[in-house]
């Protein structure tokens, strides 16, 4: 087979770099001549495990092929993705010029049949308006060459995404003929033959699951940290609410961990997204807004811990923070809470020395010189007034006690992911914050 993939962010480099894998043929286009160079050269503009040395391994072989021209590259094709950004509009709805760019331009230059898929998360009604541009450009042209849609969303965590994509837990398909289901289902026949289920269904229904599905997620993050909050007013342990809960078949172990809310290029997105779809629908997600209004305010609880514990002014102190990413494994800053924690610190009088292991560039880009970055975890402790813990990198679950206790200046820790013990913390002489937890001082 031969599919083209539009768009190589997240999304379009990860699916087209696992279809090569199998041995698809697959083009990457995308406009940014010098993203495109790079990729040719094996550089990449994301951070993701394993996707460094496939996308090398699968180009060298001539199964991955890059390219800034969308038209050159739909002779022969079977499938065309379209992995297009779709940033939140001023009113939080998704924006859909670059999904229907495609499509059009797909109109105007395609030869012979085609099945366009629509890969970005997108809006329950995209596909019909992707329809209707593709045949608007066909109608310019005064041609009659037939092609199908469908809806393919994609399920894939940053940081594991390699993994999702070769060993999916499922793959939801969105169309409306056989013709479209049969090219599907010999796409993906590679994944299936393990036992990974193909989940056909109407394309209204592809689309909605998506933001069902990642909305669905944020409620449970958004849930149990406003659990982990009346824990602490109450006197009671969260983590041990935790492990009650979640020992439940019917809630699970997953996404109920607190911490300093979601954040990332997805949950945030879609929440807001499909709230608006409801909202032009006549209907209030009451819920989701909750969930939003959950979320935001959770950012700043770190935030709120350091100036209740420093009685209300930071000015003149350092902070030390480990962790910048929004989620361990990936230099995504996007929505990231430490960059909320960051900003209050600053505009509070405060100086921020900051760790990350793999985002401290994206975070240099942007936030500049206002904040000291800095290669190793521990060096940000030195005459640090307080350490901020705000992703989970596993480097950072089992710190020398000893060095932090040596180079910290102030004894006090905000541990925004609960991943230090609070006995051994209050033990060896520090005060120690977590979320949800009784809160331990000397």
């Amino acid at each position: 087979m031969k599919i083209t993939m539009v768009g190589t962010g997240y999304v379009g480099l990860v699916t087209g770099s696992c279809f090569a894998e199998v041995g698809i043929d697959v083009t990457c286009v995308d406009i940014d001549q010098q993203k495109i160079e790079n990729l040719k050269k094996g550089i990449l503009p994301i951070y993701e495990p394993g996707l460094e040395e496939m996308v090398k391994r699968n180009h060298e072989k001539e199964r991955l092929n890059f390219s800034t021209e969308l038209s050159k590259n739909l002779d022969g094709v079977d499938v065309v993705f379209g992995a297009v950004g779709t940033p939140p509009d001023e009113d939080g709805s998704a924006d859909l010029k670059y999904v229907l760019g495609v499509a059009h331009e797909v109109g105007q230059n395609m030869k012979d049949y085609l099945l366009m898929v629509t890969k970005s998360t997108v809006p329950v009604g995209t596909a019909e308006k992707v329809r209707t541009a593709i045949q608007e450009e066909l109608d310019k042209r005064g041609v009659n060459i037939p092609f199908d849609v469908a809806s393919n969303p994609e399920f894939l965590k940053e940081g594991a995404a390699v993994d999702d994509f070769l060993k999916p837990d499922r793959i939801v398909v969105g169309l409306d003929s056989d013709k479209a289901k049969n090219i599907m289902e010999k796409l993906y026949k590679p994944f299936t033959m393990n036992g990974h289920p193909v989940i056909f269904m109407d394309i209204v229904s592809a689309e909605m699951t998506k933001y069902a599905a990642n909305s669905m997620l944020a409620t449970k993050i958004s849930f149990m940290n406003d659990i982990a909050n009346l824990c602490e007013i109450v006197g009671a342990d969260v983590n041990s609410v935790r492990k009650g809960i979640g020992s439940d078949r019917r809630i699970g172990p997953y996404f109920i961990y607190p911490g300093t809310g979601y954040g990332g290029s997805c949950f945030p997105k879609d929440v807001k997204a499909l709230i608006m779809t409801a909202d032009k629908n006549g209907y209030d997600m009451e819920v989701l807004k909750a969930v939003e209004n959950v979320n935001e305010r959770q950012k700043s609880v770190l935030f709120g811990k350091a100036m209740n514990y420093f009685d209300g002014n930071l000015k003149g102190k350092t902070f030390a923070i480990w962790g910048l990413a929004f989620k361990p494994q990936t230099d995504d800053m996007r929505e990231a809470p430490s960059l909320v924690i960051i900003k209050k610190l600053l505009a509070a009088g405060a100086k921020v020395k900051a760790y990350d292991p793999v985002a401290i560039k994206e975070t240099r880009r942007i936030m500049g010189d206002a904040i000291q970055l800095i290669d190793d975890q521990y060096e940000t402790l030195i005459d640090a007034d307080g350490l901020f813990v705000v992703t989970e990198w596993p480097e950072f679950k089992f710190p020398s006690l000893k060095i932090i206790d040596k180079l910290l200046k102030g004894k006090v820790v905000f541990d925004g992911r609960n991943i230090y013990n609070p006995e051994d913390m209050t033990a060896f002489g520090f005060d120690y914050f977590g979320i949800g937890r009784n809160a331990k001082r000397k």
